[in-house]
């Protein structure tokens, strides 16, 4: 696994030993950047943006984009192996001063009212597949408004995954990469 983009492009990026953690893949993460950065379905960039990276892991996705020039990393990960990762990643990369870990339950964190200070362009959400519970942490984003107004949120499912996400989400886009679904709204 490696930052595939921008001024840290090549450099690896660790991952917890064990198997609980699934890392998102290389290809996916260069389809996600490129529809992102090309798309004229949402008018988002990735330079100056602030991101939520919910169920961080490794944090590959909120390093990558810092690596493509975004302005600050909010990572939320609860789970202490993949926490250990995620630290020894943020600091390799010299992230530490446009990024912050918070050690949270992704859904206890954002049912805490106000807990956010700042608004996000995108907020991008890894949960493990077998969770189920996604429409009520999207319910509570979108509740809160802590997704900028042309801000988008990424949800990364598996591709036979049937959860009907919420109407409060307006999906703009969804493709199917492997094994993986990206589904992209506001």
């Amino acid at each position: 696994m490696r930052i595939i983009g921008g001024k840290n492009k090549g450099k690896k990026i660790f991952l917890p030993v064990d198997k609980n953690t699934r890392p998102l893949r290389d290809m996916v993460k260069e389809s996600i950047f490129n529809l992102i950065e090309h798309s004229n379905k949402f008018n988002i960039s990735i330079s100056n943006s602030i991101v939520l990276d919910l169920f961080s892991g490794s944090g590959s996705f909120g390093l990558e984009c810092l690596s493509r020039g975004a302005k600050f990393i909010t990572f939320v990960e609860n789970y202490v192996h993949a926490l250990e990762v995620l630290k020894k990643n943020v600091s390799t990369m010299n992230a530490l001063p446009f990024s912050e870990i918070l050690e949270n339950n992704c859904f206890e964190l954002i049912n805490e009212k106000k807990i956010f200070s700042k608004k996000f362009d995108i907020i991008f959400l890894d949960p493990p597949y077998r969770d189920k519970n996604i429409n009520l942490l999207i319910d509570q984003i979108i509740d809160q408004k802590i997704l900028k107004k042309n801000g988008i949120v990424l949800i990364h499912r598996h591709k036979k995954d049937d959860i009907i996400i919420t109407s409060k989400l307006n999906i703009l886009d969804t493709r199917k990469y492997g094994i993986s679904k990206i589904i992209i709204g506001n």
